[in-house]
This record gives C-alpha cells, sequence and structure tokens, in this order.
C-alpha cells in the first residue's frame, strides 16, 4: 500500500517540546493545512463547510522509530511504567501515524496555496505530513459513558501559569491565549521535578523560558 501526503501542518510549535500531549487539550492552539499541489482541487473539498471538526491523519516525521517494541513508557506515567504501544499513543509505533479531532474554523482561498484549512486545537508541530481528513460524525462517534482507560486520572498534572505584565505585551492576544493553554499542560518530562532548572522551547517567532515550583509555573523570558 502506498499513502501519499496530501498537505502539511504549519503550527505556533516549532519542535516537540512544548506541543499539546492531545488534540483539543490545547483549544486555541491554531494550525493552517495547506494542500501539495495535486490536491488544491476546489471540489475535494465539497461540502466540508458543513462540518464543525474533522480528523486528520498525521505523521510522526521526527520520531526516531528504529524497531518494534510491544511496550512503550507513557510520559503521563512518570515515564516508567510500560503499557502496550496499542494502549497508548506514543509516536513510536510500527507505521508512526498520529490521529487528531481539530475544530475546523474556516476554508480560505488563497493566492498563492489554493484553498486551506484553519484549525484549531492542534498538537502537532510545524511542518507535520497530513495523509488524510475526514469529517467528524457526532451522531456515530461520540459515545456516552466511554472509559478512559489510564488517561482518566491526568487532571492533576494542571499548573498555574504566571508571566509577568511587561513579558505579556510580546505577544498578541491569541499568541498569549494559546501559551498559557499550552504550558498549564505543563509540557515537561514527568520523571523531571527539579525546581530550578530552567525549561525553554521554541513558540512561534519567540524563545519561552520557564521554571516550575510544585504547582506553580513561572514564565521567565519571552524573547
Amino acid at each position: 500500500m502506498e499513502i501519499k501526503e496530501i498537505g502539511h501542518l504549519r503550527t505556533q510549535f516549532k519542535t516537540k517540546f512544548g506541543v499539546p500531549r492531545q488534540s483539543g487539550t490545547v483549544k486555541s492552539s491554531l494550525a493552517t493545512l495547506v494542500f501539495s499541489p495535486e490536491y488544491r482541487v476546489k471540489e475535494a473539498l465539497r461540502g466540508l463547510e458543513e462540518f464543525s471538526h474533522i480528523w486528520v491523519i498525521w505523521g510522526f516525521n521526527k520520531a526516531e522509530y528504529k524497531e518494534f517494541s510491544p511496550t512503550v513508557r507513557p510520559p503521563r506515567l512518570g515515564g516508567n511504567t510500560r503499557v502496550g504501544v496499542f494502549a497508548s499513543r506514543s509516536p513510536f509505533r510500527p507505521n508512526s501515524l498520529g490521529l487528531s479531532l481539530l475544530k475546523l474554523d474556516a476554508i480560505e482561498k488563497t493566492e498563492n496555496q489554493g484553498y486551506v484549512l484553519h484549525l484549531s486545537g492542534a498538537d502537532m508541530m510545524d511542518g507535520t505530513p497530513v495523509y488524510d481528513i475526514k469529517p467528524y460524525l457526532p451522531q456515530f462517534e461520540s459515545i456516552e459513558n466511554a472509559s478512559g482507560g489510564f488517561s482518566a486520572s491526568l487532571d492533576d498534572y494542571i499548573l498555574n501559569v504566571n508571566i509577568p505584565k511587561e513579558l505579556c505585551h510580546k505577544l498578541t492576544e491569541c499568541q498569549l491565549l494559546c501559551l498559557k493553554e499550552a504550558l498549564s499542560q505543563d509540557p515537561r518530562p514527568s520523571y523531571i521535578d527539579t525546581p530550578s532548572r530552567v525549561f525553554g522551547f521554541p513558540f512561534e517567532n519567540f524563545e519561552v523560558k520557564f521554571k516550575v515550583e510544585g504547582k506553580e509555573l513561572f514564565v521567565i523570558s519571552i524573547e
């Protein structure tokens, strides 16, 4: 079976560090799906505007997958507990495919890239390849009382984000909202809890540095 890249995503996150851990957890995380030239066909999108959300099938193109491992260590379980790879959303999988449910904000016709999709709730890196999209069907795919496995107990990771006013002014309102939501999810590896350690990652055209003390996250600089 040959799988073709139909486009790529432009997002606010340039590296793996800082990317929201799941789609929808950071609702203000924006993405633009730019189609490859052969798929910039208006008819291929006919009727898509009637749907509020879409499934995006994409690739973990930065995951260094060498050989199959039947178990993985989810970061949210401390990095030491193993679960089956098919019971996780680890990027280290046989085919390195990701699946995300994103909100379809708009379909825009551009001068140089044809029709693009504006999406929110994204959990991908900038430049992520996209292999397919499908409309979300709430009447069939919204399951009441579904079990979330080990993920159901992960709400304790939410942090209070503190950003000095003089740093807030460097960002637009939308950028600030996305950054706060992303940081509140605690982007650090779960096995690292050193209050004195400073972490940093690129966010859009900025370099953000922060540290964490208990449940409080403090942004030190935005350059």
